[in-house]
């Protein structure tokens, strides 16, 4: 089994918070007595988490791309966090008595750390329920991603399925719109009715979405652009779409 790890206080202190069952060992670097590092201590010390104090070196071969501000947790597997079973997750949900309806954002075969970190960001400041990811050709909850995420990895469930048409299938017989953003699409982010249950589905950098993904969606839109630049990053164009849910739902 290999191992994962998060590295930083305020993605540790979530993950404490959120997941303390996932992880087996604390490490701390040694010498360092602020306070904020002895209250990850203190945390973990009450789910009974073994902690280690090691020098700085240490802790940079544990987390190489991330600053790690003198701690690192060390997780259980690698796909610590990530879950399997959406359709029970989403009926779940459905039977459940809700102030709002569902929300959802997919995204198809999106590869770069900081983009998923950004978009779980936003889906975790917009309420949404889940995000959806396929098994291959996406990155997963690397120690980047949960960096960048600040905590929103560890509060937001990403689900990855094996078979992305299938999901989103599954998703409609729900009762989830499934709404998928391209930049050919004549309809506009605007003019949608995202009141009920949605499912937003954003493309991978720079392809957009696979053309079976684009072909089950029940409707596609665009983000008007006003400039010389034709496309947004995914993260940019997921956040705006996600806050145009927020705001009809308002």
């Amino acid at each position: 089994m290999t191992e994962q790890y998060v590295g930083g206080l305020h993605s540790v202190k979530a993950a404490l918070k959120s997941s303390a069952g996932e992880i087996d060992c604390l490490f701390v670097q040694k010498g360092r007595r602020d306070t904020r590092l002895r209250d990850l201590q203190v945390l973990a010390g009450k789910h009974a988490i073994e902690v280690q104090e090691v020098n700085r070196a240490t802790l940079n071969e544990l987390v190489a791309d991330v600053q790690h501000q003198g701690v690192v947790a060390r997780l259980k597997g690698s796909s610590a966090g990530v879950r399997r079973n959406l359709g029970e997750f989403v009926q779940q949900l459905l039977f459940e008595e809700r102030d709002s309806s569902l929300l959802l954002l997919v995204l198809d075969e999106v590869q770069d750390p900081h983009n998923l970190g950004a978009c779980l960001r936003s889906a975790d400041a917009a309420g949404v329920d889940a995000v959806v990811v396929p098994a291959d050709n996406s990155v997963g909850l690397t120690p980047v991603v949960r960096k960048v995420a600040s905590g929103a990895a560890e509060s937001v469930p990403l689900f990855q399925v094996s078979n992305l048409q299938r999901a989103l299938s599954e998703l409609q017989d729900l009762g989830v719109w499934v709404f998928g953003a391209a930049g050919e699409a004549s309809d506009s982010l605007f003019d949608l009715d995202l009141t009920g249950h949605v499912a937003l589905v954003m493309g991978a950098e720079g392809r957009g979405m696979r053309r079976l993904t684009r072909e089950r969606c029940d409707q596609l839109y665009q983000l008007p652009m006003k400039g010389a630049v034709s496309s947004l990053n995914v993260s940019v164009a997921a956040g705006i779409s996600l806050f145009e849910v927020v705001r009809q739902r308002g």
